[in-house]
């Protein structure tokens, strides 16, 4: 059996007209057009969908149960339109994603790629912001999606685990500390450090836990990123903490030891975040989906 969505539509259109005529203009066909395909449908389930009388035409039993399936299918004809649109490779469509530092520079890079190359008629933005900004961002609806750190309160949004993120010390390598496989923040604190600027969201962070302990943290020198911080570490200058997906990729360039942190505070993880996945529009909902199934692979690499 094989249902024509313009046949339908033509039937709608008389059913709403009372009348085949009408229906038949407004469906922009001519009455005999119109009249051999209400037939065809006729014959095709061996009923008779409308009775004529003088002023027009009326639905029998049939026609009325005809009419009711003919507006759901209708119905889901033009929904299953809407929610293609998205996906057509004629249009050029474009969704921001904020992230922090720690996602843009280490995460995404392996990620994205594939996923633009599967979506030619995609473009994705990245708005690099700290976690907290992120936060409010999504809570004021000024952005849709979002990569942040699980340090910060995101109770108010939806969360889901994007990727492990765990923070790591890096030594110059004839430092004392080198002589450890693991420690806590605590046996750091007594030495100099190498940091990120004040505004980082990160370094506020290892200050807040280093204040719990009862210290505050002495730095040396305060950097704009990963890279630079890497450098001096490894010229002797201090120590830092870091994250450890920065780390491995960095001491291909620098020199310098990396030792493990114990504690909950450095297993810190990324979580995509949102107001409401649901709501988000197809194009969100899909790449959100994308990049939840990549997390598994992520981790195996830290």
């Amino acid at each position: 059996m094989r249902l024509d969505f313009f046949d339908l539509t033509l039937f709608l259109n008389i059913v709403e007209t009372g009348s085949l005529t009408k229906g038949a203009e407004r469906s922009a066909i001519s009455l005999q057009a119109a009249s051999e395909r209400i037939k065809k449908l006729e014959q095709q389930f061996s009923v008779s969908l409308f009775t004529r009388h003088a002023t027009g035409v009326k639905l029998t039993l049939a026609g009325q149960m005809f009419n009711q399936h003919a507006q759901t299918l209708i119905q889901q004809h033009q929904q299953l339109e809407q929610e293609m649109q998205p996906f057509s490779q004629r249009q050029h469509r474009s969704m921001t994603l904020w992230c922090n530092s720690s996602a843009q520079s280490e995460y995404l890079p392996l990620v994205l790629p594939s996923y633009l190359t599967e979506n030619p008629h995609l473009q994705i933005e990245l708005q690099e912001a700290e976690s907290n900004d992120i936060i409010q961002a999504l809570s004021k609806g000024s952005a849709q999606l979002g990569l942040i750190s699980n340090f910060f309160n995101a109770q108010t949004l939806q969360t889901l685990a994007f990727a492990d993120d765990p923070l790591v010390l890096i030594c110059p390598r004839q430092h004392p500390l080198t002589q450890h496989s693991a420690l806590t923040l605590v046996d750091t604190l007594e030495h100099a450090f190498v940091g990120l600027m004040q505004y980082h969201s990160l370094q506020q962070s290892i200050e807040a836990q280093a204040k719990l302990l009862g210290y505050s943290i002495q730095y040396r020198l305060r950097l704009p990123n990963f890279g630079a911080i890497a450098q001096v570490v490894a010229n002797g200058v201090g120590i830092a903490i870091i994250p450890k997906r920065a780390a491995q990729r960095l001491q291909q360039l620098y020199s310098f030891q990396q030792i493990q942190l114990k504690g909950a505070w450095a297993n810190r993880k990324l979580l995509l975040a949102a107001q409401n996945f649901d709501t988000l529009s197809l194009d969100y909902q899909h790449f959100s989906q994308y990049l939840i199934q990549q997390g598994p692979q992520l981790n195996q690499h830290n």
